[in-house]
């Protein structure tokens, strides 16, 4: 009669939609795609907060600046765990001068045993 849904059903949430994919707008293609790539690597948990988001998206409730707000946390490209701690790298440079310096400097330690 009335089919009582398992443990597993009730937790598992429904599969994205496939369907929602508009590839004629390139801005909500994109944004699918981010929620596509995100829900693939996602826990069940996160699943169900990314299908939210992404039906908020396409109903027009949030925008593309709030959508990609929210999908940040869970972008597998912008897990801290990929960067270091600021999320900056940083680039050393010195002057070729300096450089020069250096090098001259090594190579006289070098040759006199220093």
């Amino acid at each position: 009669m009335d089919k009582e849904p398992t443990a597993n059903e009730a937790t598992e949430p429904a599969e994205p939609n496939k369907l929602m994919d508009r590839p004629s707008d390139f801005r909500f293609h994109a944004a699918y795609l981010i929620y596509s790539e995100a829900w693939d690597k996602a826990s069940p948990e996160v699943k169900q907060k990314l299908n939210e988001i992404m039906d908020a998206l396409s109903a027009g409730k949030i925008d593309y600046e709030t959508f990609y707000r929210e999908m940040s946390p869970y972008r597998v490209e912008f897990n801290p765990e990929h960067f270091s701690s600021s999320g900056r790298t940083f680039i050393e440079t010195q002057r070729k001068r300096d450089w020069r310096k250096r090098e001259e400097r090594e190579s006289r330690n070098k040759r006199h045993g220093r």
